[in-house]
């Protein structure tokens, strides 16, 4: 007897339809209305909706379009659609650095708190979440072990800039380091893409004994009722991608004014400038927390930690270097000098999320620390 098919949880039916593209078009749209207005308070507030919202639904063509296409490539088209969101807001910002001084720090928060919220919100949440259904979930340990000795060497490199802005102070020495920094990431990069597409793509792939694992409940689960197919599900791979571009084409529309009037709200309430990075690290990041988290319900411990991991060193090696040749295209140089808190942070995330994840196994208690890490941070952010 076929077992009676399963309602959807509230997740799938809020997230997985093109309703949300409809209301983050509908907000983007009330965003304009508040600028021609002049409030920079609703503005701002719609726009940050508006674009997460967008931001989710190109999420939802990127998760179909990783369905289509075998890992390490599923999570790369998650991955470089939610950086290229992040890149447009930082720029953005740092556009408005000729007449607020505050957008340049802004930016370099961004920058960090991204791969801060990477490690420990998105991987928190999906541990934590998967923790509690499934008690201890596998993956392959090979993943976590190239991952994270990629982003110690990473954040390594961003030692260097800061370490001149402490020692000898010179402009042009600063500026010259973060650009030799940048082309070294950027190098660094391409060797880790072809180390992840051509010679060790196993490295980035379940293992046998997770993937029967995973058989295994799917299985006690019963067969999958047959969802009905979403508007991005019924095209082809093509038209999904030309949709890809289309969304993140009207997320830059938007951001451009949460950028201004999100900037001129930091500046005259004196608020936090950590803090404005980190939520718009958040929001740049929330699609990749949804899909995690729905990975992690279904026992793809795997997909996790390649979107978490991955999505950080494509957040250090290839939004450094853009945004640092976007920045000398616009006049306005970005340095890479961050503060001692930023680098510190990022160097202790890093090494967290290696001794949580280097016996190849999770649970809700490693999902805890690393949640109990990120709302440290937080407050730190909040009171500086």
């Amino acid at each position: 007897m076929k077992p009676l098919p399963r309602r959807r949880n509230i997740l799938s039916l809020i997230f997985t339809h093109h309703s949300t593209a409809i209301a983050g078009l509908a907000l983007g749209v009330i965003t304009f209305v508040f600028h021609d207005y002049h409030n920079p308070y609703m503005a701002t507030l719609f726009a940050a909706i508006s674009i997460t919202l967008l931001s989710l639904t190109v999420s939802e063509v990127a998760e179909v379009l990783a369905e289509r296409l075998d890992e390490p490539y599923g999570s790369f088209v998650l991955t470089f659609s939610a950086v290229i969101v992040e890149i447009i807001l930082l720029f953005l910002i740092l556009l408005t650095a000729a007449n607020n001084p505050l957008a340049m720090e802004t930016v370099k928060g961004g920058i960090i708190s991204a791969v801060i919220v990477d490690m420990n919100v998105l991987l928190g949440l999906a541990v934590f979440i998967g923790g509690l259904a499934f008690k201890e979930q596998e993956h392959n340990e090979d993943t976590s072990s190239t991952y994270t000795t990629i982003l110690l060497v990473a954040s390594s490199a961003l030692l260097v800039p800061s370490i001149l802005h402490f020692t000898t102070g010179d402009k042009d020495d600063l500026e010259n380091a973060s650009m030799l920094i940048a082309a070294v990431l950027f190098i660094f990069y391409i060797v880790i893409f072809i180390f992840q597409t051509k010679t060790h793509t196993h490295f980035f792939k379940a293992t046998a004994r997770s993937r029967m694992f995973r058989f295994k409940n799917r299985r006690e689960e019963g067969d999958e009722e047959e969802d009905e197919q979403d508007l991005f599900e019924k095209i082809n791979t093509t038209f999904n991608f030309i949709a890809i571009f289309i969304l993140i084409a009207i997320i830059g529309y938007i951001a451009e004014i949460f950028a201004n009037e999100g900037m001129q709200l930091v500046t005259e309430y004196s608020f936090p400038v950590g803090l404005a990075g980190l939520l718009i690290a958040i929001i740049s990041v929330a699609p990749e927390i949804i899909t995690a988290i729905k990975a992690a319900k279904n026992d793809q411990i795997q997909r996790v930690v390649n979107i978490a991991m991955g999505a950080s060193t494509v957040s250090i090696m290839l939004t450094v270097p853009v945004l640092l040749a976007l920045s000398y295209a616009a006049g306005n140089p970005l340095t890479l000098d961050f503060n001692t808190l930023q680098i510190g942070a990022l160097i202790l995330t890093i090494l967290l999320a290696w001794k949580t994840t280097d016996d190849g196994e999770t649970n809700y208690f490693e999902g805890t620390s690393h949640l109990i890490f990120f709302t440290c941070y937080a407050i730190v952010l909040a009171f500086m």
